[in-house]
């Protein structure tokens, strides 16, 4: 178990990773090559019905800082510059998209043993800015973030979060979009040997008197193949089937069903990730 409580990002992450994460209902393919000065360049293609998007990322790292940038089919420039740990516990980032000038954003990342704090700041005139933080230990932690917009004066986001973590479980609950939507999830490992997970999130909207419930589960058939499955109360059935076929590389075949509208076909997604 990790120390601390993390940043408020990891409130119910694992829940959300184990039902959402490398589902997809299109076609991805992703190649990364390293150079012999270790520049490490991915490509990636995404066909999306009749659209097809692709980019081109290079990561260069040099001591504790890394250089992101990425080029899109839009032509694009996205630029991000990392610096881990220029004192302990802190990271520092820099990100910017070209031709947008109102994209710059400093962000500054503080890990302690009984905090997490994340806070951003827009480079304009009237920025907006992000806070975040997290305060308790690994096992009980209690979290805020906040989004306060200085053009209108407002704040544009409020949301709190509250985690638990024992042994094998965790257990999270937050009131999100300025206290309308609560969210409450459940990660539970089963079997660590084979991998064996089940997940549950359910969301009440207060102002549509609305509730969303997905339940999800992962196992591994063997040390290289994972089998994931969810569905939720509006019908919807997933599956996948993720493969390490080569280190680091990854093929996934993922599937959707109506279980309400079982004569619609069902939207099949594949996704292939390659590395040296």
């Amino acid at each position: 178990m990790a120390k601390g409580p993390g940043l408020y990002s990891d409130i119910g992450k694992k829940a959300k990773d184990l039902l959402f994460k490398d589902y997809h209902s299109d076609q991805k393919f992703t190649i990364t090559t390293y150079s012999p000065t270790g520049v490490a360049i991915t490509s990636t293609g995404t066909r999306k019905g009749e659209l097809f998007v692709a980019d081109v990322n290079t990561k260069l790292k040099k001591n504790n800082i890394t250089t992101d940038i990425k080029v899109d089919t839009d032509s694009n420039l996205f630029t991000t510059i990392t610096v881990n740990e220029p004192a302990p516990g802190l990271k520092a980032i820099f990100s910017f998209k070209v031709p947008d000038q109102r994209s710059g954003k400093v962000e500054v990342q503080y890990l302690h043993d009984y905090a997490g704090i994340n806070t951003s700041i827009g480079l304009t005139a009237n920025p907006i800015v992000n806070f975040s933080g997290v305060i308790g230990t690994n096992v009980l932690a209690l979290g805020a973030d906040v989004s306060f917009d200085t053009k209108i004066g407002e704040l544009t986001k409020s949301n709190a979060g509250l985690s638990f973590t024992k042994d094998d479980l965790i257990a999270s609950l937050t009131l999100n979009d300025k206290g309308d939507a609560l969210n409450a999830s459940y990660y539970h490992v089963v079997n660590p040997l084979t991998s064996t997970a089940v997940g549950a999130e359910v969301t009440h909207r207060f102002s549509t008197n609305e509730n969303t419930l997905t339940l999800g589960s992962r196992h591994a058939l063997d040390p290289l193949t994972t089998l994931k499955a969810r569905v939720n109360n509006f019908g919807k059935a997933n599956a996948l089937i993720q493969h390490e076929w080569r280190p680091k590389s990854f093929f996934t075949i993922s599937g959707e069903v109506d279980t309400r509208a079982i004569e619609k076909s069902a939207k099949v997604g594949l996704a292939l990730a390659l590395k040296p």
